[in-house]
């Protein structure tokens, strides 16, 4: 099984730290979720993990092997995002079919017969230039180069920030046909949590530059609960669990909750629910707001 690693990463914008000695690794053969707020970090840790961005300080490795300036590695990882409509000499002037070409000779294991499909799925014409696309055609441009890819290791930075529920759901569906019919890995950066969770394996929360939780997505969830009811019985119940967000109305009390370990029962006078990953995270943002 290959790991995509990366080690002690730290990156600094003159006296900005961007990443704080980031520790993480990526598995082949599973669906990763990367969220987080703006600014977090997202885009600079994707960016430096495919070697688009050096870092200041830590190594990036696949299977052992340094990713920087090294074509082996690099054939393998496909880093998706959003496409930029003007360049330093003005508006992006370069047709979609030209694009692709371009994709097509950078990425070894392309497949031109699924890139045609796909492009026909979501009604491109390869004809107009790309600063002539809308958003939601850039996006699904973007989706089309990552998925025809069929590199081992696939990144989409917010590849659905521009698409319909109609097209999101279309690329929900081939991320789940691509995954079971191949295994690869994906890694998607996204901040429309409650639709994407379901496609996570496992969720890597990152927030001002630090690696939060990584976990498998599912067993994260069954230890997350909304604990309510009055304040008092509330408070008795939570004692001794990691409380990430408490909310107060009168003498009425709700409290997300991560346990170690599934709870079945919080005890007398409270209620308990599950906590969906987009209200987890809220919680854990809003715990990192009033600095608890």
């Amino acid at each position: 099984m290959g790991i995509l690693s990366g080690k002690n990463i730290v990156k600094k914008y003159g006296k900005d730290t961007v990443l704080k000695n980031v520790n993480i690794d990526i598995e082949t053969g599973k669906i990763y979720g990367l969220i987080g707020r703006n600014g977090a970090g997202k885009t600079t840790l994707l960016s430096i993990l495919t070697a688009q961005n050096p870092a200041t300080e830590g190594s990036v490795t696949l299977d052992g092997e340094q990713v920087w300036e090294n074509e082996k590695a690099l054939s393998r990882i496909c880093y998706s995002r959003e496409i930029s409509q003007v360049t330093i000499f003005g508006p992006n002037t370069l047709k979609v079919k030209d694009y692709l070409a371009t994709a097509r000779t950078f990425y070894a294991n392309w497949d031109e017969e699924y890139a045609k499909k796909l492009v026909d799925l979501f009604d491109i014409n390869i004809k107009k230039k790309i600063s002539k696309l809308s958003k939601g055609m850039l996006s699904a441009v973007t989706i089309i180069v990552a998925l025809a890819s069929k590199a081992d290791i696939t990144i989409l930075d917010e590849p659905v920030a521009g698409l319909d529920v109609v097209a999101r759901e279309q690329f929900y569906k081939l991320v789940i046909e691509e995954y079971a019919n191949t295994g690869r890995t994906f890694i998607i950066s996204t901040h429309i949590i409650e639709e994407a969770a379901s496609l996570f394996e496992r969720v890597i929360i990152i927030d001002k530059g630090e690696i939060k939780f990584e976990d498998n997505t599912e067993e994260l969830l069954s230890r997350a609960y909304r604990v309510s009811g009055a304040k008092e019985a509330v408070e008795k119940a939570v004692s001794g669990y990691k409380v990430y967000n408490s909310e107060n109305i009168g003498g009425f009390e709700a409290a997300t909750v991560l346990a170690e370990h599934p709870v079945e029962d919080f005890g007398d006078g409270v209620q308990s629910e599950p906590v969906s990953l987009q209200n987890l995270f809220y919680a854990m943002c809003v715990n990192e707001e009033k600095g608890a």
